[in-house]
Order: C-alpha cells, then structure tokens, then sequence
C-alpha cells in the first residue's frame, strides 16, 4: 500500500513541477531542467532509487521535458497535441494482461509461457490453472487492448481533430502497449492494439485480415503466424483500397505492422526451428 502512495504521490508532484515553467516564459533550458527534475521526482518515488543505467529514467526524462511544452500550449490556448500524445501513450502502457492475470488468477505472465502479456499467453498460462477463467481473462484482455487505441481515436475524431491527429494517436497508443512506461519498456506485440487503430480508420481492410486470421488459425493454430500474415495482407489491402491516403502517405500503417513484426522476432525464430506453441 505504501509503494502505491508514494507513486501516486511522486506522479502528481512531478506533474506539478512539469507545470511551473507554463507560468512563466521560460527559456529552452528551464523546459530541459524542470522536465528532468520532475521525472527524477517520479522515477525515485516509483522505483526507490535512481540507475542511471535505466532506459527508463532516459524515456522518463524524454516525456516530462515534453509535457512542460504541452502544459504551457495548454495555459496559452495552443497546441494540446502533444500532451494528448502522451496522455495516450501513457493510457496504453497500462499492460492490463499482466494486471488481470495478477489479480485473478495470482500468475506472473511476464515469467511464464511466451512471456508475453497478451490475450493468447493470458489464455495458455491461466488455463493451466483455469480453463473457464482463462477464457473470460483473454477475452478482456484482448478487448481492453483493443480498446486503448479504438477509444482514443474514436473520441479525438467526435471532437474534432484531423486526420493526421487520429493516425498520430494511433501509433502512440501501439508504442505505448509495445513499449511500456510501466514494464521497463516491455510490452505486448501489439495486435490487438493495432487492430482498435484499423477499426476506426481503416475497418474494410481490417476485414479482411480478420478473415485471413481466421483461416489461419483454423489451418496452423499457431497465433503468432496468423498474427503475421494477417498484417501482411492488412498493409497490402490499404495500398489496393486506400492506395490515395486522406494523409498522402502510408507510413502510419507501415509503422504499426512494423512494430508488430519487430514484436514477434522471438516467435519468428521460434517458428523457423518448429518450436512455436500452437494456439491453445
């Protein structure tokens, strides 16, 4: 209960210090001193200790140096952009696999199965406990990673923003389930993720991949395989069906389904020797 208070209590002073040069016109180097003190702020009160040698720190310091740009467009009626961005980012870092199988079925996802926290290791790990609740945890994780990306943009879009707003969301919201703040830079392989981006921006090609995963599934059962070839397909699609992108450029799609290949380098080597689980 104490670490919990002490993060709660280093993340809302470190905001607080993010904040102080949007009182003021600071210079460029006060951004750069206020945003690294106030992720040294919340790096030590989540982790009891400062290691330089930590990619965290670094991606800590990285975020609050953009949040007191953010905080000072906000007080000027400027650009919200960018802490949206990191709003999103840090929303979809939240590994929620990880949380619920900890939570119900007291297991260690990150230390069993593929180490994954996704909806199919949730699956194979909890089923060896539970197979009725293994299911019923799968399926929420699944649909709460789907959700970290499709309910962003789905509200971004109601309020307004363009297009190129949405697509940067997007990949933020995938970066942060990949990569997340709270996993040392760990994550998911950001399917489910990826496909809440498609739902919203481009849902006939991500159709079509549903389809194709399917297929797969029911010919190899083998998650990861079908997970690949359908992104395969998903990239081909939207240069056949959106070949003229409302932002004059593929690259948010290329960007995504490359993550989610880098992401499952792991089951690629695996498959490569036959030594891939089969979908359970």
């Amino acid at each position: 209960m104490q670490n919990y208070l002490l993060f709660f209590i280093g993340f809302i002073v470190s905001l607080v210090i993010a904040f102080i040069p949007a009182f003021h016109e600071a210079a460029f180097v006060s951004h750069i001193l206020y945003g690294v003190f106030a992720a040294f702020v919340f790096y030590y009160c989540t982790f009891k200790k400062l290691d330089f040698n930590d990619n965290k720190l670094y991606l800590a310091c990285f975020l609050y140096f953009l949040a007191t740009f953010a905080f000072a467009d906000m007080l000027s009626f400027g650009g919200i952009n960018l802490l949206l961005y990191i709003c999103v980012y840090l929303f979809s870092s939240i590994p929620f696999g990880f949380v619920l199988a900890k939570v119900f079925a007291d297991v260690d996802i990150k230390t069993l199965g593929s180490n994954s926290i996704g909806a199919t290791n949730v699956l194979r790990v909890v089923k060896e406990k539970d197979k009725a609740l293994a299911k019923k945890l799968a399926f929420a994780t699944f649909a709460l990673d789907f959700l970290k990306a499709f309910l962003p943009i789905l509200c971004a879009k109601f309020a307004g923003f363009d297009d190129n707003v949405l697509w940067s969301i997007g990949v933020f919201a995938v970066v942060g389930h990949c990569f997340s703040f709270y996993l040392s830079l760990e994550g998911g392989k950001g399917v489910a993720t990826g496909a809440g981006v498609m739902a919203v921006l481009l849902p006939l090609e991500l159709l079509i991949a549903l389809c194709v995963w399917f297929v797969c599934i029911k010919l190899f059962k083998i998650s990861s395989l079908a997970s690949l070839l359908a992104a395969l397909v998903f990239i081909t699609s939207s240069f056949i069906i959106h070949y003229d992108m409302s932002i004059n450029t593929h690259a948010p799609v290329i960007l995504i389904c490359l993550i989610v290949f880098y992401k499952h380098i792991p089951n690629i080597k695996r498959m490569i020797f036959k030594e891939e689980n089969k979908f359970v």
